[in-house]
């Protein structure tokens, strides 16, 4: 008795035409939009062209919402660029919102208690301390996946946990009697960033246009870069090649987590003047997201995560203007975008094979 064959085969491609996978990318944004056009009307009933004219106000509408835009998409593409790394090297962090966070309380700390000091000397122990507790942040997981393989997901999630704990106590500790902290050194503005061109955005966005190029290079043209992409590749053809595959595991770790504290220095000392377990702004996650979809490549997560932030301003800006759109809402909005883009990366790496029936048979 011969077995029938199954309707439908999943195959892995063996190859894809990059103007095919771009293609098929292309059409799953579409589609998403789509979606997105016929939920918003179901919701509140206007239509696919205000759904996006309204969008395009929220995210680029006026200066306000334009330099909101560039500031939180450098912020969501550097943490993305420290992910670079390590995803590379298939070492799956997903600390960085604690790593951002260790940042962000260094540069606090320093701001709060090192105020007198004159401002360059406060700005480099301010940057320094910022990139050694993120780095460390960073080290801690590296080091016992290294020496005892424990599995650097859980526990970089779980430092997370920790860096959030911390920061609450000194939140807590500095506000007082207050209901809320409010900006540090608001009298004096110790540590704060000056603003150039008239834009306290601008050098967040030209720090992180730098590291983005930087890292591109690194992954792309040098040795460690090379190193990071055969042991993500396989492990014991690195060991076989000779590399050193711990050293490899914690420099990579270093590295990551030292970028994500420039974004908790650039949020802390640029943009808020203040801390709070809020500020990593849940990027620390999303930038999983650009991180994979770019396939590890900086320069597209620019594009990336520009997109991701214009989807979440314009998606808040409807919220505004429609009581009946919520804030879950806005985000089921998020959620149906990135569910056709990660959706369509099953069909660049795979086909679907239809069984045909043969002529007669039964």
């Amino acid at each position: 008795m011969n077995k029938k064959e199954p309707l439908v085969r999943v195959m892995k491609r063996e190859t894809i035409a990059g103007w095919k996978s771009w293609l098929f990318r292309a059409a799953s944004i579409a589609l998403a939009l789509i979606v997105i056009a016929v939920f918003v009307f179901a919701i509140i009933g206007i239509s696919p062209l205000n759904v996006y004219t309204l969008m395009w106000e929220g995210a680029f509408g006026n200066s306000i919402y334009f330099n909101d835009t560039l500031f939180f998409t450098a912020k969501l593409l550097c943490i993305a660029v420290a992910l670079a790394p390590a995803f590379k090297m298939r070492f799956w962090n997903i600390g960085a919102e604690g790593q951002v966070l260790a940042g962000a309380l260094a540069t606090s700390l320093i701001m709060v208690y090192c105020s007198s000091l004159p401002a360059p000397l406060l700005y480099i122990l301010m940057f320094v301390s910022a990139i050694v507790l993120s780095a460390i942040w960073g080290l801690i997981p590296a080091i016992f996946k290294a020496k005892w393989n424990v599995n650097e997901t859980l526990f970089t999630l779980m430092m997370n946990y920790v860096a959030i704990q911390i920061v609450n106590y000194f939140y807590n500790k500095w506000r007082g009697a207050a209901s809320a902290l409010g900006k540090l050194n608001k009298g004096t503005k110790a540590g704060y960033l000056p603003t150039i061109f008239g834009s306290k955005e601008a050098l967040m966005l030209l720090v992180v246009g730098v590291l983005t190029i930087l890292m591109y290079l690194y992954l792309n043209k040098t040795k460690q870069g090379y190193e990071i992409a055969v042991v993500g590749e396989s492990v014991n053809t690195a060991k076989y090649a000779g590399m050193d595959v711990k050293k490899v595991v914690v420099r990579t770790m270093l590295i990551s987590g030292a970028v994500c504290g420039v974004c908790g220095f650039m949020t802390v000392a640029g943009q808020d003047h203040s801390i709070s377990s809020a500020s990593a702004g849940g990027y620390g996650f999303t930038s999983i997201i650009v991180a994979w979809l770019a396939k590890f490549n900086t320069m597209v997560m620019v594009l990336i995560a520009l997109f991701v932030v214009f989807l979440e301003k314009g998606t808040n800006h409807i919220t505004d203007a429609f009581a009946g759109f919520d804030d879950s809402a806005s985000k089921i909005v998020i959620g149906i975008m990135l569910f056709f883009v990660i959706g369509c990366e099953f069909f660049i790496n795979y086909k679907l094979s239809f069984f045909r029936f043969r002529k007669g048979e039964k």
